[in-house]
C-alpha cells in the first residue's frame, strides 16, 4: 500500500511504487483534471504541485512521494493564489480547446505563490507547459495580470 496526501486528504493506494502520479491521480482517486499530454515529461499537461513545486506527474513515481503534499486542479481554487490565476483565466478568455490548461493554471499558481511580482523573464522561465492552440499571450496577460494586482493572499 502506498499512502499519498492529495488535495489535503490521505489516500491508501494499492499500487506499485513505480507507478506514475498521473495514473495513480486518474485511476486510482479518479481525479480527471491532471491530463495526459506526452507522457515524457515535456508538455506540461500533468503539472501537479508537489510541497508547492509545479512538478510533472506523468514520470513521478508515487513510491518517491511520501510525506509530500500533492495538489491538483481540482484543489487549486480553495488556495487564495489559485483563486486569483483560475479567475485572471476566465477574464482573459485563456482557454481554446482547453487540454493544456489545467497545467497552465498549475503552473502559474506555482510561480505566483513563489513570487508575487514575477518579471517577464521569470513568467516566460516558469510558464514552459506547451499549447497546441498557442494562447501564450492570453496565458501570458493573465499572469500578469494576477502579477499586477498582487497574488499573495
Amino acid at each position: 500500500m502506498i499512502e499519498l496526501t492529495v488535495n489535503g486528504a490521505v489516500h491508501r493506494l494499492d499500487a506499485e511504487p513505480e507507478t506514475p502520479l498521473l495514473w495513480a491521480l486518474r485511476d486510482n482517486l479518479g481525479m480527471t483534471g491532471t491530463k495526459y499530454g506526452c507522457g515524457i515529461a515535456q508538455c506540461g499537461a500533468c503539472s501537479v504541485m508537489v510541497d508547492g513545486t509545479v512538478t510533472r506527474s506523468c514520470v513521478l513515481p508515487i513510491g518517491s512521494l511520501a510525506g509530500t503534499r500533492i495538489t491538483t486542479i481540482e484543489a487549486v481554487e480553495a488556495d487564495p493564489v489559485g483563486a486569483k490565476v483560475t479567475a485572471a483565466w476566465v477574464r482573459h478568455q485563456v482557454p481554446q480547446c482547453g487540454y493544456c490548461q489545467s497545467g497552465q493554471v498549475m503552473a502559474a499558481t506555482a510561480l505566483l505563490k513563489q513570487n508575487a511580482r514575477p518579471s517577464e523573464a521569470d513568467v516566460e522561465g516558469a510558464m514552459s507547459n506547451l499549447c497546441r492552440c498557442c494562447t501564450y499571450n492570453a496565458i501570458k496577460a493573465a499572469v500578469r495580470d494576477v502579477a499586477g494586482e498582487g497574488a499573495t493572499a
